[in-house]
């Protein structure tokens, strides 16, 4: 299995935190992406930096000749988590000035699985017609919005329940 995360600037780090450990404890091979702003709010939320997993193959933003920038590299699943309002409307609305949105247009393109994470409230109706954009394109939304009929005991469990969701949607 070959998966892509991306992670943005919006709060909610640590959701990409446990996504990438998940992932790598199933021995998913993980390609990584993370904006300039993601790369500080995963600091400053969760204390971890990319450096803290070796293991996932990471490119910078802007290399733009990065092997997920091209449909003929597969991937089977992609991931933004969290995902900020502006990642989500330029790629709902065909903007890649970078490589995460370029990523994230060429699962779409390619009629792959491309799942998107939103850490935001309350949402307007531009970001309402974002995400739809989005899922009538193919993508999946969704949102980092717990559930709480398991009784979770901590942040972790709740931060579990939205990390089960994002992989089984992944379909394994």
């Amino acid at each position: 299995m070959r998966v892509i995360v991306g992670i943005t600037g919006a709060s909610g780090s640590i959701y990409a935190v446990s996504l990438l450990r998940e992932l790598l404890s199933r021995g998913v091979e993980v390609y990584g992406v993370c904006s300039r702003t993601g790369k500080e709010v995963m600091r400053v939320e969760c204390g971890v930096g990319m450096s803290d997993f070796p293991l996932v193959n990471w490119f910078e933003p802007d290399d733009m000749f990065a092997l997920i920038a091209s449909g003929s590299f597969f991937t089977d699943a992609m991931a933004i988590a969290p995902c900020s309002m502006n990642t989500l409307s330029c790629v709902a609305f065909g903007i890649s000035n970078n490589l995460l949105q370029r990523a994230a247009a060429v699962m779409l393109k390619e009629s792959r699985k491309l799942i998107i994470v939103p850490r935001e409230t309350p949402l307007s109706i531009i970001q309402l017609d974002a995400m739809l954009k989005l899922a009538k394109a193919g993508a999946t939304i969704l949102p980092a919005t717990p559930g709480f009929y398991k009784q979770p005991k901590s942040i972790q469990d709740l931060v579990n329940f939205i990390t089960e969701r994002i992989i089984k949607q992944m379909n394994f």
